[in-house]
């Protein structure tokens, strides 16, 4: 028995509503949605490694592998300089998996089912988004945890990095709709990974994550201040280990808005003509 047949007859009852336009309708959907987003995630707990084992296997990578070469043998201090943009990094590529779903399930036809309840027609998107607050929240407790047994220390105080953390999760929310849009656009799962990978990669490793800024070559640094996740990196830097964080929280939340103009619409329409 799948999860959409043990779900369906909870969310008819749930959503048993003539369909509206409202607000309160559309969050009482999304909600209930949601729900069914996490109960299949914990049926399907190795969807998870993605939020859980990788952020830990690039961590131990770059600190014991490449960190003697890039710090000139501080392992300890790159690792205080590494995991917050290790962080942003791994909350990009978190969003990934939420386009491969939501691509599968229209595949499989669960999509022609929520079309046929009385909901927001925007909901199924917006529920799906809202439960991957658990997979954003997973990696930060990860990357933070196994962090602090590597010997990561947070120095600002525990105020800051819960700053820290919801910025974060905020930001992946956001820069998800991305990959909720290829979604609706490409054909199969597989696509949707190539694709958001191939956005991804040059995003992290063209950035300010795994070192400064002003030892990359002038052509490169001109990409990188153009970069979304630099100012994030920035921003939860200086959250965690001290250093200025105004002017990265100032653009990444600029970024934010912008990701929510451009690609919610874009994706809405994706779906509508998918779905």
């Amino acid at each position: 028995m799948t999860t959409l047949d043990v779900s369906a007859p909870d969310l008819a009852r749930d959503l048993d509503r003539p369909r509206g336009g409202s607000f309160a309708a559309l969050v009482r959907h999304s909600v209930s949605l949601a729900r069914r987003s996490l109960i299949k995630t914990m049926r399907t707990p190795e969807a998870l490694l993605d939020v859980t084992l990788q952020p830990v296997i690039f961590l131990l990578l770059f600190t014991y592998l490449f960190g003697g070469a890039l710090s000139g043998g501080d392992r300890q201090g790159y690792l205080q300089f590494l995991l917050p943009g290790m962080l942003a990094q791994s909350l990009a590529m978190g969003g990934i998996a939420l386009g491969q779903n939501l691509n599968a399930d229209i595949e499989k036809g669960v999509f022609d089912r929520f079309r046929s309840l009385p909901i927001a027609r925007s909901a199924p998107l917006v529920g799906a988004v809202s439960a991957d607050i658990v997979r954003y929240l997973t990696v930060c407790v990860v990357m933070l945890g196994f962090g602090m047994l590597m010997g990561f220390r947070v120095q600002t105080g525990f105020v800051p990095a819960v700053a820290a953390i919801g910025l974060s999760i905020a930001f992946g929310l956001c820069f998800c709709w991305i990959s909720v849009w290829v979604g609706m656009l490409v054909r199969t799962p597989g696509a949707v990974q190539g694709l958001m990978f191939l956005l991804v990669f040059p995003l992290s490793f063209g950035s300010n994550v795994f070192v400064q800024t002003d030892t990359l070559p002038g052509w490169l640094q001109a990409f990188v201040h153009v970069n979304p996740i630099t100012p994030l990196v920035e921003a939860i830097r200086g959250l965690l280990v001290g250093g200025p964080v105004a002017h990265g929280l100032t653009l990444t939340l600029a970024w934010m808005a912008g990701l929510l103009v451009v690609f919610v619409p874009l994706a809405l329409r994706g779906y509508a003509r998918r779905a």
